[in-house]
């Protein structure tokens, strides 16, 4: 299973009035793991999107663990948690500065034409991204 991490730090305006993150921001984070996954993995979602491919969530879990305040850093674990060719299950862990667990997640996608929404398989349309997407994915013990 490949893991890309990417470290944010946590700016004011993510804050809320309590002073930790503000939950929807997150998801932002997610994405930028998911990008980040992405170019560790040799691609680029502009260029798919050029072609007029976009990747629009089905489903997301979140669980929130321990708060994220101002001034820390955020380091975003994010991979492959299930892949069938035509969805793809990407997984995330948030952690503090410390290393302690902030949040876990999960973001369901599936790739489509823009301009109608029709699923497409990633698997016959791009090979090369299903190929990496096979050897990145987490491994199922059996």
């Amino acid at each position: 299973m490949e893991v890309a991490t990417k470290e944010i730090e946590v700016r004011y305006a993510e804050t809320d009035q309590m002073g930790v993150v503000y939950h929807a921001n997150y998801l932002v984070w997610m994405e930028v793991g998911r990008t980040a996954l992405i170019k560790q993995l040799g691609f680029n979602y502009a260029e798919l999107e050029k072609e007029g491919v976009i990747s629009p969530v089905l489903d997301i879990q979140v669980s929130y663990k321990k708060p994220l305040r101002y001034g820390e850093t955020a380091k975003i674990d994010t991979w492959i948690e299930a892949y069938d060719g035509l969805k793809v299950i990407y997984g995330y862990e948030i952690y503090t500065g410390e290393g302690g667990l902030a949040v876990t997640g999960q973001s369901t996608h599936v790739c489509v034409k823009k301009e109608n929404f029709r699923p497409i398989s990633i698997k016959r349309k791009y090979p090369d991204w299903h190929n990496a997407y096979e050897k990145a994915k987490k491994k199922v013990s059996v």
